[in-house]
């Protein structure tokens, strides 16, 4: 199953895996500036409804992103035990 980052529940865990082509370069440069590499874990924060930007935890720090840009970005789901 190919995800995105996008595809995140509020609480659920990813592990980045890398970048689709149609995602320009300048914003693939820019993702990896802010820590969302190849190999990092991700965490979604918060999902509200309606397509509103979502907020991701990297490396502690907290970003809020859209759909145009987190769609892009391929991850795979880290399974939590609980």
């Amino acid at each position: 199953m190919n995800l995105s980052l996008w595809t995140l529940k509020a609480g659920e865990r990813c592990e980045i895996l890398g970048y689709d082509q149609a995602l320009p370069e300048n914003y693939r440069t820019r993702m990896m500036e802010f820590g969302f590499h190849p190999g990092e874990t991700v965490a979604c924060v918060q999902s509200v409804a309606f397509g509103a930007p979502k907020v991701y935890r990297v490396s502690n720090t907290i970003f809020s992103l859209d759909e145009e840009v987190a769609d892009h970005i391929h991850v795979r789901l880290i399974k939590t035990n609980v």
